[in-house]
C-alpha cells in the first residue's frame, strides 16, 4: 500500500512539472522569436529586401543572356553546325539586331550530339523583345527554323543573368575546350551561393580559365551555370588540383556543397564560328 502511495505521489509530481514546463514554454514562446525555447529550434534568416536578381547581377550593364541546348540527330551534326554557323554570322553583322552570339559548342563529354550556344542581349529584356519580334518577321529565318528543325531531336533553353563578381565572357583564341559546370541548388539558396563564390573566384583566375557565371531567370530555376576555358584535360586536372592547395577555397566548397540539389559537367568544342575559341 506504501509502495503504490508512493508511486502515486511520485507521478503527481511529475504531472505538476510537465504542466509548468508546458505553461512556461508557451509564455516564452508567445514572447515571439526571441524566446530561447523557440529560437533552439527555429532557424531565422533575415527578410532579403530585394530580389537576388537584382542584389547578385551586375548593375553597371543591362545583359541578358540566353543559353539553347539543341539535341541533334547524329547524322545531321556537320549540317546543323554549318548552317547555324550562316545564320548567326548574318546577325551579327546586321546592326539592326541588338543580340550576339557569345559562344557555340558541340558537347564532347556529357549528352553526345549536342549544341550549345550562348547569346548575349546587350538592353536587357527590351533588347530580347525586340530581336524576337524582327526575327519572326524575317522569312529567310523563318526558313532557317523549318531546315534546322529536321536536324533536331529536342531542343530546350534558359534566360539568364551574369552574376556581379564573374568575368564577363569576352572572345578568346584557341584552341581551347571548355567546361560548363551547372549546378542546381536548393530553392532559397541562390544569395548564399553567390556570398561564398564572391570570394572565391578570385582562387581561380591564374591560369585565366574562369570566361563567365550566371543564374537563371526563366526556365529551370535556381541552376547555376559556371563557363571555364583549358587548353587541354590535362590542363584542367592540373587547374582544379592547384585550387585545393590555396588556403580557402576547400572553405568555399564546404559551405557550398550542402546548398546543391544535384550538378553536373559536361566538355565542350567550340564550333569553327564560336567567338570563344
Amino acid at each position: 500500500m506504501a509502495t503504490t502511495t508512493s508511486l502515486l505521489s511520485k507521478g503527481q509530481m511529475l504531472y505538476r512539472y510537465s504542466v509548468n514546463l508546458h505553461q512556461a514554454t508557451r509564455r516564452f514562446s508567445e514572447n515571439g522569436d526571441k524566446g530561447w525555447f523557440r529560437s533552439i529550434f527555429v532557424h531565422k534568416v533575415d527578410a532579403r529586401k530585394d530580389a537576388h536578381s537584382n542584389l547578385l547581377s551586375k548593375k553597371e550593364t543591362s545583359n541578358l543572356y540566353k543559353i539553347q541546348f539543341h539535341n541533334i540527330k547524329p547524322e545531321c551534326l556537320e549540317a546543323y553546325n554549318t548552317l547555324e554557323a550562316e545564320v548567326q554570322n548574318r546577325l551579327h553583322q546586321d546592326q539592326d539586331y541588338p543580340c550576339e552570339v557569345v559562344g557555340s559548342w558541340n558537347t564532347w563529354y556529357g549528352d553526345q550530339d549536342q549544341a550549345v550556344h550562348l547569346w548575349r542581349y546587350r538592353g536587357g529584356y527590351p533588347a530580347l523583345t525586340e530581336c524576337l519580334n524582327k526575327l519572326n518577321n524575317n522569312k529567310e529565318y523563318l526558313e532557317f527554323r523549318k531546315e534546322r528543325a529536321k536536324m533536331l531531336i529536342s531542343r530546350r533553353n534558359q534566360l539568364l543573368l551574369e552574376f556581379s563578381f564573374w568575368n564577363e565572357p569576352l572572345p578568346r583564341q584557341g584552341p581551347n575546350i571548355y567546361e560548363m559546370r551547372t549546378y542546381y541548388l536548393k530553392p532559397g539558396t541562390m544569395i548564399e551561393w553567390g556570398n561564398h563564390w564572391a570570394r572565391a573566384i578570385r582562387y581561380r583566375q591564374e591560369n585565366n580559365e574562369a570566361v563567365g557565371g550566371f543564374f537563371s531567370q526563366i526556365g529551370d530555376l535556381y541552376v547555376v551555370h559556371h563557363l571555364w576555358a583549358y587548353e587541354s584535360l590535362q590542363s584542367r586536372e592540373e587547374t582544379r588540383n592547384s585550387a585545393w592547395l590555396k588556403e580557402g577555397w576547400d572553405v568555399n566548397v564546404y559551405y557550398t556543397v550542402p546548398l546543391i540539389r544535384s550538378m553536373e559537367s559536361r566538355i565542350m568544342i567550340p564550333t569553327k564560328s564560336s567567338p570563344l575559341q
